[in-house]
């Protein structure tokens, strides 16, 4: 296929369909707008000649009612006796007694939190920093079991459980997760 050369190339002598089209203008107006305006022209005329014929018009004057006063010393000023009680209720709650329970609310001892137990102790080491970081200080603890030597990093001893709980929701927010809330032994 040939190359062209469109910059240099000859206008074309055709002319486009959309330079110079003439709009098409209506001559006439049809018959329906004539209506429409018609019935315009008729209604706003209608409207003012109501409105000019109300302008001077006065309201009806209203007829009120006399009610008739009687005298303050024709009525007795005691209040009259309460309606017969339907129902028992008011007269249960004023007479009833509450029962007070004992109950003593028992501490079930310290409390610990473990982070973590791993084999190594650089591993525990690093989740101690990871602890330290979030403003909280924790201890590494050594426990021999079957399977050998594990290195456990623990914080605490809690009082109440609702510290150890406060503790835990911070090192929610730092990442740090896995920990559980166990009785100190």
């Amino acid at each position: 296929m040939a190359h062209q050369d469109y910059v240099s190339r000859s206008q074309n002598k055709k002319k486009s369909p959309y330079k110079n089209k003439q709009v098409d203008t209506p001559q006439k107006l049809s018959i329906k707008f004539k209506l429409i305006g018609l019935f315009t022209l008729i209604s706003v005329s209608a409207f003012g000649y109501f409105l000019w014929t109300i302008k001077d018009k006065q309201p009806a004057p209203i007829e009120l009612s006399v009610i008739k006063k009687t005298s303050p010393s024709t009525k007795s000023t005691a209040l009259p006796k309460p309606p017969k009680e339907k129902w028992a209720y008011r007269k249960e709650l004023t007479e009833k007694k509450v029962e007070v329970g004992e109950y003593e609310v028992k501490n079930k001892g310290p409390y610990k939190m473990q982070c973590g137990s791993f084999r190594t102790r650089k591993q525990a080491e690093v989740l101690k920093a990871n602890i330290a970081f979030s403003g909280l200080s924790s201890q590494i603890g050594k426990s021999k079991g079957k399977n050998g030597t594990y290195y456990q990093v623990f914080l605490g001893p809690y009082i109440k459980k609702r510290q150890a709980e406060k503790d835990k929701h911070k090192l929610r927010k730092n990442n740090i997760n896995y920990c559980e809330i166990w009785g100190w032994k």
